[in-house]
């Protein structure tokens, strides 16, 4: 048992700095729990809520880097929720493995886009910015941002997987703050998508907690370094491993989809 509690706290705090710095936390804490005997539906839902921890400690570790962005931030949670209580609805229609042969070139675009959006800290291109200028442009491009905060807040529903990538790759485009402000937005979302979840799942489903506790605390720990660590390394290489990383994620689930 001590055994057990060891291996998922560090499993925890890898996971937790996985989270709060690229949004992969599941390739760890997943994994973790089917190692120490949950079946894959038990395994899920107990990472879910555990990962509310790692939001938690990100949220409070980013507290500078939010200050000022409060309203953007509610709205892109509102927003990305909606999405996800639609592709959550979907699954309910089209089982997630229907969609499974699809998943992996999401994000492997996810992955170009973190690349190509590696421009100087607080710069956008010369385009975009100039049509930023034009109120009709500025609409629109307003629409499509939030347009696609919703998708994918519907795919984190639907799938689930390297959720948080996707959206840090779609705000690392649509944003001109810095790295750092964009990953604690991305935190805020996950935090609040991975707790409305929770709350779902108490009253549909089962939740091993004190498995979510030992784990939990490990979360917490990772997910208030991952914002320290992102204001202090290269950002373009953060960029280029956090896109390596999910290039990785995409071609494993792509053998998975389609040579199973």
């Amino acid at each position: 048992m001590l055994l057990t509690i060891i291996f998922l706290f560090l499993a925890g705090i890898v996971a937790g700095l996985l989270a709060s710095t690229a949004g992969l936390a599941s390739v760890a804490s997943y994994p973790a729990l089917l190692a120490v005997g949950l079946p894959p539906v038990l395994a899920n839902v107990t990472n879910t809520a555990a990962l509310i921890f790692s939001g938690l400690g990100a949220i409070t570790s980013s507290i500078k880097e939010l200050r000022g962005h409060w309203r953007q931030v509610s709205l892109f949670v509102v927003l990305s929720l909606l999405g996800s209580v639609g592709g959550s609805w979907l699954l309910l229609a089209a089982p997630a493995e229907s969609f499974e042969k699809v998943v992996p070139f999401f994000i492997l675009i996810a992955a170009v886009m973190l690349l190509l959006s590696g421009r100087e800290t607080g710069s956008s291109t010369d385009a975009l910015k100039a049509a930023r200028q034009h109120p009709l442009k500025r609409f629109l491009i307003l629409l499509a941002s939030y347009l696609g905060i919703v998708l994918v807040g519907a795919y984190t529903g639907y799938f689930g997987a390297a959720g948080g990538v996707l959206f840090l790759a779609f705000l690392s485009v649509i944003l001109d703050d810095d790295f750092a402000v964009v990953n604690a937005i991305k935190n805020v979302i996950a935090f609040a998508g991975n707790f409305v979840a929770t709350v779902i799942f108490i009253f549909r489903s089962h939740i091993v907690w004190h498995f979510v506790l030992v784990m939990g605390i490990g979360l917490f720990i990772g997910g208030y370094l991952g914002p320290v660590i992102v204001r202090h390394v290269n950002i373009k290489l953060l960029r280029s491993l956090i896109a390596l990383a999910a290039i990785v994620l995409a071609v494993n689930l792509f053998v998975k989809a389609y040579f199973k």
